[in-house]
């Protein structure tokens, strides 16, 4: 059995990045692939390998660009609308359709608008013609031995009909850089296979080979490899025999079961071993039989952001390109960020235009939350030396969606509930143009996005203990200075979620408190928490009573996933969470959820296309199919609330 070697570093990335650079030039400058010859009807974003020189001129003959007649300019001078000048066909004027070649001896054409045919053998002109009046005189868009495309080139529509218009039927390009793709790990089952417990999908290649199609490789999966040092190294030698890049996907760390350093050093040269980014950090870079090899974590976004950050440039140097970067937007951040001292954070962030204004909302960090990168409009780096962002600092954004996009999508802010997903995805459907961006941040945080202007909705249920109101005090009390609209989206059922069966009988509040139950809370802020507490205060159970108070999840799916894991016994949400994670429901309560918008959005053209989908009877009977909901009121106005000024 071979001894382990390992270390684990913590060097920036710009070091790292020069380090495995360096090490892979030849005298400053790194190998590109081979050319390959490829007809035009497949090199649609090929790099050219050499210059593209034209082999005709364009056009190869002095054409008509009209229809009319062609002349000799001389011929017609003097010729107007008050003494037109008559010429004979075939001698001094001959008929001429727009491409056809001008006829020798001929340098002018006359459009037909101002020719005035007389018989067969005679027509009036209205006005003179000047030499070479239209008419495209050889070479006029491509001259013989012109430079097409300069090497180096992404071939583009346009560029292809270039070539064909000079002469060219096939060029050289750079041979596509070939990526092996090694995943790694005993627990790894390929997706659509019987998931045991301890099982996980092997995605990560599926991402990474789609990343390198999209920057012009050709990816290459194999299949995956066990947590078997001399698996992964024979894997990992065959690989480097025909590939130009070898990518490891996990095991890159430094646990008992990661090999991908040490096959590295025993293989080639290890260069790296991890570099100080989050998420990402153990990085594994070196190379074996002069070829690169990366090791990417495990960690989806981890492994993702991985091979953006390093294997994008390295793909780009071997088509001999420089990377395609990212349109950079600045924006404000909506809450404070703290990061760690050390490393270059890449956040993903929502962001949307509220008024004159784009803001950047913060989504879940985790490297594992793969959904964060499917949400996240854009990445925001915090530079290692620094603490974080505070709340309102402006930030550049590198944006993963257009501008157009960011520009149309509507920004909600506050509590969740499954019915906005719908209700984004009709909307986006409906009106292509348009798109939801939702983050949970609970009740209170809507209001308060609202009053910061960095949102033009809030979802908001927030019951208030001495009125029995719901939203109505709490806008009256945060946004005093604004004039809004409340509409009902829905009434919906809250109740405690418990496993198939509900094995611990759990009927109420009160078995909250005993040593066997296990609970999962909402956030701080939220609607659901704030009830929560309310209906604790009225049966007189102290929140130190039960175990799992202080432990927080974000959405009712959250509550919904950590009961259905069996990592809680019991959480409080909505009937429709409990019924997508095929969980029990115990009724308590109904509550209703509303719609907070501002005045100056109500019926803007950005939201009346929302406010339509929800005023309408199928979005209504969609929601109900989903089940605890009441669509009595939905879409009415519950209020409009003017500010005193």
């Amino acid at each position: 059995m071979s001894t382990r070697n390992f270390y684990l570093e913590d060097i920036p990335l710009n070091e790292a990045m020069d380090r495995f650079f360096d090490s892979l030039s030849y005298q400053g400058v790194i190998k590109t692939t081979d050319t390959e010859l490829v007809h035009l009807d497949s090199c649609l974003g090929r790099i050219t390998a050499e210059p593209i020189w034209a082999r005709i001129s364009a056009p190869h003959y002095h054409s008509a660009a009209m229809d009319g007649i062609a002349v000799i300019a001389t011929a017609t001078y003097g010729a107007s609308k008050t003494s037109p000048k008559t010429l004979d066909l075939n001698s001094e004027a001959i008929w001429v359709d727009t491409g056809d070649p001008i006829p020798i001896g001929f340098n002018a054409v006359i459009m037909l608008e101002d020719i005035q045919k007389i018989d067969n053998e005679t027509i009036q002109i209205m006005a003179g013609a000047s030499e070479w009046q239209h008419v495209r005189l050889l070479g006029e868009d491509i001259v013989a031995t012109e430079l097409v495309l300069p090497e180096n080139h992404r071939i583009g529509a346009h560029d292809i009909g270039a070539m064909a218009a000079s002469g060219i039927t096939s060029i050289p390009v750079r041979k596509k850089p070939i990526v092996t793709i090694i995943p790694t790990g005993t627990e790894l089952v390929s997706p659509g296979s019987h998931l045991e417990p301890g099982n996980i999908i092997e995605f990560n290649s599926l991402m990474i080979a789609a990343q390198i199609e999209e920057w012009g490789g050709t990816p290459i999966r194999h299949p995956i490899v066990p947590d078997i040092l001399e698996d992964i190294r024979d894997a990992t030698l065959k690989a480097l025999g025909n590939s130009d890049l070898v990518i490891l996907n996990a095991g890159s760390s430094a646990g008992s079961e990661d090999y991908t350093a040490q096959v590295v050093s025993e293989v080639g040269e290890l260069l790296v071993h991890g570099i100080a980014v989050r998420p990402g950090h153990p990085v594994v870079l070196g190379k074996g039989q002069n070829t690169p090899i990366i090791g990417a974590p495990g960690y989806p976004v981890s492994c993702i952001l991985t091979m953006d950050i390093i294997a994008k440039p390295l793909v780009s140097h071997l088509l001999g390109i420089i990377p395609q970067s990212r349109t950079m937007l600045k924006a404000s951040m909506s809450r404070k960020v703290l990061s760690p001292m050390g490393e270059d954070e890449f956040l993903r962030v929502k962001v949307g235009k509220v008024g004159s204004r784009f803001i950047a909302t913060p989504l879940t960090r985790g490297a594992g939350v793969i959904m964060s990168l499917v949400r996240a409009d854009g990445l925001v780096t915090i530079p290692r030396f620094s603490e974080g962002i505070n709340a309102g600092s402006d930030v550049e954004v590198a944006l993963l969606r257009s501008i157009d996009e960011i520009e149309n999508s509507i920004v909600v802010i506050g509590s969740h509930d499954m019915t906005l997903d719908l209700l984004g995805s009709i909307l986006h459907k409906t009106h292509p143009r348009l798109s939801l961006s939702s983050s949970n941040v609970g009740s209170l945080g809507g209001l308060q996005a609202l009053g910061k202007s960095e949102a033009h909705i809030a979802g908001s249920h927030l019951l208030d203990e001495e009125t029995g109101e719901y939203n109505i005090p709490y806008v009256n009390k945060l946004l005093s200075s604004r004039n809004v609209t409340i509409i009902n989206l829905v009434h919906r059922e809250q109740g405690m979620m418990v496993p198939k069966g509900n094995p611990k009988k759990i009927l109420g509040l009160q078995d909250l408190t005993r040593d066997d139950i296990s609970f999962v809370n909402r956030q701080r802020g939220s609607g659901t928490r704030m009830l929560l507490d309310f209906e604790l205060k009225k049966a007189n159970i102290k929140l130190e009573d039960i175990n799992g108070y202080s432990r927080e999840e974000f959405t009712h799916t959250g509550v919904a996933a950590s009961v259905a894991s069996g990592i809680s016994d019991v959480g409080l949400g909505i009937l429709a969470a409990a019924r997508a994670l095929n969980l029990d429901f115990v009724p308590l309560l109904k509550e209703r959820y509303d719609l907070i918008i501002p005045n100056e959005y109500y019926d803007s053209d950005l939201l009346t296309p929302l406010i339509d989908i929800i005023q309408d009877e199928t979005f209504k009977e969609q929601i109900r199919l989903l089940g605890g909901y009441d669509t009595s009121q939905t879409g009415m106005i519950i209020a409009q609330i003017d500010q005193p000024t």
